[in-house]
Order: C-alpha cells, then structure tokens, then sequence
C-alpha cells in the first residue's frame, strides 16, 4: 500500500496579532521573492503551496510557513492509481499519463526550500538601529556599554591631566574633544540598543524620542526593560536568538548595579538631610547659649517692672 502524500493549501488567513505586511515580508524572504509575487497569495482563494509531500515532509513545511505568521493547513492528495505493467496490452501515446510536474497552480511561487530559508531566529547586529532584541539582552548590552565607557573616560581625564602642566589651554582642548566624541559615541550606540528592544516590542524606533520629554523620559527606560516581546517575527524581522550564559551574568549585575545605586542615593540624601539637622540644632543651641544669666535677670526684671502712668499734660495747662 502507498504512503498518503499531503499538500499545502494556504487561503490568505493570519495567525492572530500579525500584520498583513509583516507575513508578506516574512513569505517574501522565505520565497527569495518579491513582495509584489507574493502579494497574489492573499487572494481569499485556496492556494496549493506545495504539493505531493510525505507526512514528515508536509510537517517540516508547515511549521516553516506558519513561523512567517501565516495560517497553513494540510490536505491529504487524491490517491494515485496502482496500475500493472501486465494488465496493460497496448497503451497508445496519447494515453500515456501528463506530466504531473507541469500541473502546478499558477498561484504558486517560485519552488524554494522552505524549511531550510526561513531562519527561527533573527541576526544580532549590534552597531544598528534594525533587528531585535529582548529584555535581558538590552540590560546586558547597557551594562556592557558601560564597561567600555567609563576606561574611555578614565583615559581621556588622565590624558588631559598629564598635559596641564605643559599647557592648560591644550588639557582643555583635549578634555573637550576627545570626551564630546566620547559621549556622542555613547549616546549614538545607547540610541541604536532602545531602538532595537522598541523593534522586538513591536514598536517604532522613534518612540525612543519620548525619552526627551519631561517626566516620561525617566519613566520610558523602565518600559523598555520590563515590557515583553513578541513571541513571533514581526515587521522588524524574526525574534532575536536565546540568551547566552554572558548576556544573563550581565543582565544580572546590570539590576544588582541599578539597585545599589538606588541605596546609595537614598541613603546619602538622608544622611545629608540628618546633617543638616545636626547643623541647625548646633546652631541654635549656640545662639541660646550666647545670652548670660545676668541680661537673662535683667531682661525679667524691665519686663516685670509696671510701666510709669501717662501724663495729660494738656490737662495740666488748662488748670
């Protein structure tokens, strides 16, 4: 007996929370086509995408497919008919079976290994506003950021601080210009890293301006770092790869950094507020202190002696 054979039939239906253009890029990238070519899938009628396929084979297909966000459905082949060499007497030419290669719709893109073109993951690419990445990864990136930034910085103080003696006006020149290219670098790449974790949220790098505005700017890191990602590919591409054993360690004095930070803040500006506090007692104790015993005893007395009574003098004229 035959094994049954499979096809699959594509009729236009996404997977819920996927966009129409995200599942046209993804199909476009998967087929090596265009997006024009593919467009033509999303008909509303049933479209054979492949044809003539194993079980296994029909399997591997589908999931492939349905990772570019596209519904996809298996239907089993007509069975083909089993016909003996000796049962056949004379079959004339016009009788001989077409070529099944040529019966292909015309819907049909152009043939491509599916379950090899698709990637399940996206590619990292560090230095750029387009890919994805998670949450722990942009934590780690920020950290690792970090790491570079402050020997930079270090190099170029020590640097400057080593030309004073010679020249003031060259340690500034050389503190101005090789720490603003300095920052403009850090804050290029920190741009490029909010953009990327945007992307794998499914929103648009140019929300990252929000964290110019007042209030929503100290707010909008923590959005970034705590808001999930899309499971599937989206429009930014395909989810970015699983976190490496690095990318946790970092991530994870990334959260220890911030917290002692916190701490840190908060308890200096307790300790400043108790000092000044202990300052103010200080002082008016030593303004109390200032007046003796005897102006104290002087001061009750005036205050205790009854004030002299009011003459009318004009009373005094008239008698």
């Amino acid at each position: 007996m035959s094994e049954n054979r499979f096809k699959i039939v594509f009729d236009g239906t996404l997977q819920a929370g996927v966009e129409k253009s995200t599942a046209l890029h993804n199909l476009a990238a998967l087929f090596k086509t265009d997006a024009a070519s593919i467009e033509r899938l999303f008909s509303g009628q049933p479209v054979a995408l492949k044809r003539d396929l194993s079980a296994t084979e029909a399997e591997s297909y589908l999931q492939a497919l349905r990772k570019t966000g596209i519904e996809a459905r298996l239907e089993a082949e007509p069975a083909a008919v089993e016909l003996s060499l000796a049962d056949i007497d004379d079959l004339p030419a016009s009788t001989a079976p077409a070529d099944t290669a040529t019966e292909q719709s015309p819907y049909a893109p152009p043939q491509a290994r599916v379950g090899d073109t698709l990637p399940a993951f996206g590619q990292l690419q560090a230095f750029t506003t387009r890919g994805r990445i998670g949450r722990l990864r942009y934590l780690a990136w920020t950290m690792a950021l970090m790491f570079v930034t402050i020997p930079v910085a270090g190099a170029i103080f020590a640097l400057a601080m080593g030309t004073v003696a010679a020249s003031l006006n060259t340690a500034i020149t050389i503190g101005v210009v090789l720490g603003g290219a300095a920052l403009i670098a850090f804050v290029v790449v920190s741009i490029q890293i909010a953009v990327q974790r945007l992307h794998d949220i499914g929103w648009s790098g140019w929300l990252w301006l929000l964290t110019l505005v007042p209030f929503v700017g100290s707010v909008f890191p923590f959005v970034l770092m705590f808001c999930p990602g899309n499971n599937g590919a989206n429009q930014y591409g395909a989810p970015p790869p699983p976190n490496s054993t690095a990318v946790k360690v970092l991530a994870v004095l990334s959260v220890v950094f911030a917290v002692v930070f916190v701490i840190a803040g908060v308890t200096g500006g307790l300790a400043n507020l108790e000092r000044d506090y202990a300052n103010e007692s200080a002082s008016y104790s030593e303004s109390s202190d200032a007046v003796s015993p005897d102006e104290a005893d002087s001061a009750s007395d005036a205050a205790a002696e009854p004030a002299p009574p009011a003459v009318d003098y004009g009373k005094d004229e008239k008698e």
